[in-house]
């Protein structure tokens, strides 16, 4: 039996306010025959399938027309959980449908932990899934009245060790066969490494849990949320797949991967990583205004023939004209989605930011909570719990 492990397309993304729809169909179309031409049998995506509660029709289009598709692939069940930007809602509205299609959707913590656990059997082989969605706190702790932040994150993070524990119990009980566990997570694990683009999916230090705190009979933890691929407290079988996309361009300098495990003889006998395709060149241009132009005749499209995307990070003493970065690039087939300049001032008050941005769009409520706080000469770092607090307000108001 072969398992892909993928998280986090949110489909919808756009990066500076350009859509990605492009180099998203493009993913669901190399997934589709990767499936196929790897005799894939069951799929996990572990959270944020969108990039939005309130996914556009589009995005809603392409997440249901690849999974009827799958149908003529190798892949006999698929099992989505929903992560922090996703919707229980909208998730969990088709599922009895979907389950027609050997679909198992979990959009959010289940009132019986039964009903997120599943036995698996392609080709004479099982597997036990405890399909673990983002746990919001409301989802697995009663609030009480009162209590102080170091008393929420402990006691919520206590409740989300005991759900992965439930969870591993419910799969040992139906599990007669003796075959490997999988458990899916939406989380923040210590030791994982962020990107610019998980700055607005607050991961603070509310819950936050380590390798040694997933119980041991789980085989394999296929974890989602971080975007970048990789292993969590030096344990091999506790991993995140990262996302398919580039959703920063903090992320183009390392690859974008899914991961592949092999089940033989009631054993996970190989676990692989494999690159995704870059559907779009990226580029970071850094230097003088003058260097940077230089450069321009050496960005061009990969294979794909999309439209280079770049970011310019100008090393000036003083501001610039970037028109002339305009007038340069007129010549030329990318499109220039950043600029910044970066000997500015420490200090640079939130008119002045606006002033310089295309859009309000463009800031980051974190970006300017933290600038009112440099204004005020408010020394954030020195107060941890004020940033954790404003970050669970933010995630409260998005939730709405």
């Amino acid at each position: 039996m072969k398992i892909l492990h993928t998280a986090d397309w949110h489909l919808g993304h756009r990066l500076h306010e350009q859509s990605q729809i492009e180099e998203q169909t493009l993913f669901l179309n190399w997934l589709e025959h990767y499936i196929t031409n790897q005799n894939i049998d069951v799929l996990l995506i572990s959270g944020d399938i969108f990039d939005t509660g309130v996914p556009s029709n589009q995005s809603l289009e392409m997440y249901y027309s690849f999974l009827v598709k799958l149908k003529r692939t190798s892949c006999q069940a698929i099992i989505i959980t929903g992560g922090n930007h996703d919707s229980p809602g909208t998730l969990n509205a088709p599922k009895h449908i979907l389950n027609a299609l050997s679909i198992q959707v979990v959009g959010k913590a289940t009132d019986h932990i039964k009903d997120a656990v599943f036995e698996i059997e392609v080709k004479g082989e099982k597997v036990i899934i405890a399909a673990v969605p983002y746990l919001r706190d409301g989802d697995i702790r009663r609030a009480v009245a009162g209590e102080s932040f170091e008393e929420l994150t402990d006691k919520y993070k206590t409740a989300l060790i005991n759900h992965y524990q439930t969870s591993a119990t419910q799969c040992k009980l139906i599990n007669t066969s003796h075959a490997p566990v999988i458990a899916m997570g939406h989380l923040f694990a210590i030791g994982g490494s962020i990107s610019d683009s998980e700055q607005n999916i607050y991961v603070g230090t509310l819950g936050h849990i380590g390798a040694t705190d997933f119980p041991a009979y789980f085989d394999y933890v296929a974890l989602g949320h971080l975007h970048r691929p990789q292993i969590i407290g030096k344990n091999t079988k506790i991993r995140y797949s990262g996302s398919p996309h580039i959703l920063s361009f903090s992320e183009i300098d390392y690859d974008k991967k899914v991961i592949v495990l092999t089940l033989e003889n009631n054993k996970i006998s190989d676990i692989k990583e494999d690159v995704v395709p870059r559907f779009r060149a990226f580029y970071r241009l850094e230097g003088t205004l003058e260097s940077c132009i230089q450069q321009f005749p050496t960005i061009v499209s990969n294979t794909y023939n999309l439209t280079p995307w770049v970011e310019i990070i100008l090393n000036e003493n003083n501001t610039v004209n970037t028109e002339d970065l305009k007038s340069a690039a007129s010549n030329y087939s990318f499109e220039i989605l950043k600029t910044t300049l970066k000997k500015q001032r420490k200090i640079k008050g939130i008119e002045e930011l606006l002033a310089e941005t295309k859009s309000i769009k463009e800031l980051l409520p974190t970006e300017v909570f933290k600038l009112k706080c440099e204004e005020m000469g408010y020394d954030l770092e020195s107060q941890p719990k004020v940033w954790d607090a404003f970050n669970e307000i933010l995630q409260a108001v998005k939730k709405q």
